[in-house]
């Protein structure tokens, strides 16, 4: 099994090494990393802060896909041909991210071995979430969803520690998540609150204990 130093290096030590062409940029929270439509160039890694992933309809509605944080590849549908950005990101915290261009992430994932079993690892990874999320919209209820999404941006599983802090988030941005409003959303996060699966001192923190909903029938 990889352990959690063996994935550091095949990614955030190799990528931030002097023999990889990169560029390194700082953004500031609700700063625009790239917009839907725009040319697809590059393929980018978190190496600090939080990103939010949206895509936006052509009657103007936001879908917020996934939100991201440090480890996390994003922008890679440049490798597979696509021309245009499918969808926006956006920084949610403030953010450094590692831009590699096309080219060389391609150069990249053919010679180095390490890197890209990390990377193959990260896309199995994000189609089983979506396989996931899929199953989640069509099968339960917006309060199961709602539970799913704080576990998950809590990074449940991936820690030892009984309480986890979560970036922060709107209420709005977690209603675009599940699907559903804002007052159904304040709604379950008071009900959470209430029952002890998430506290408010010092942000929000999620509890183990918020499992049940999600495992509940």
């Amino acid at each position: 099994m990889e352990s959690k130093q063996e994935r550091t290096f095949n990614a955030q030590a190799f990528l931030d090494s002097a023999g990889v062409a990169r560029t390194i940029v700082e953004y500031r929270p609700a700063d625009v990393i790239f917009r839907q439509g725009e040319p697809c160039k590059s393929v980018m890694y978190i190496q600090r802060g939080g990103v939010k992933l949206s895509v936006l309809s052509k009657t103007g509605k936001e879908a917020v896909v996934a939100m991201l944080g440090p480890g996390d590849f994003f922008g890679e549908g440049c490798l597979a041909g696509q021309a245009v950005r499918m969808g926006s990101a956006t920084a949610t915290e403030s953010s450094t991210i590692l831009l590699v261009n096309k080219a060389e992430m391609g150069r990249l994932l053919h010679q180095q071995h390490a890197l890209s079993d990390r990377f193959i690892a990260h896309m199995l990874a994000r189609n089983i979430r979506i396989e996931e999320d899929l199953v989640d919209q069509l099968f339960n209820s917006s309060e199961k969803r709602l539970a799913r999404t704080l576990l998950l941006l809590a990074r449940y599983g991936k820690h030892d520690a009984p309480v986890r802090a979560i970036p922060k988030v709107s209420q709005e941005t977690l209603a675009e998540m599940v699907g559903t409003t804002r007052s159904r959303v304040n709604f379950f996060m008071n009900k959470f609150k209430r029952l002890g699966f998430i506290e408010y001192k010092d942000g929000l923190k999620v509890n183990n204990s918020l499992l049940t909903v999600v495992l509940h029938d």
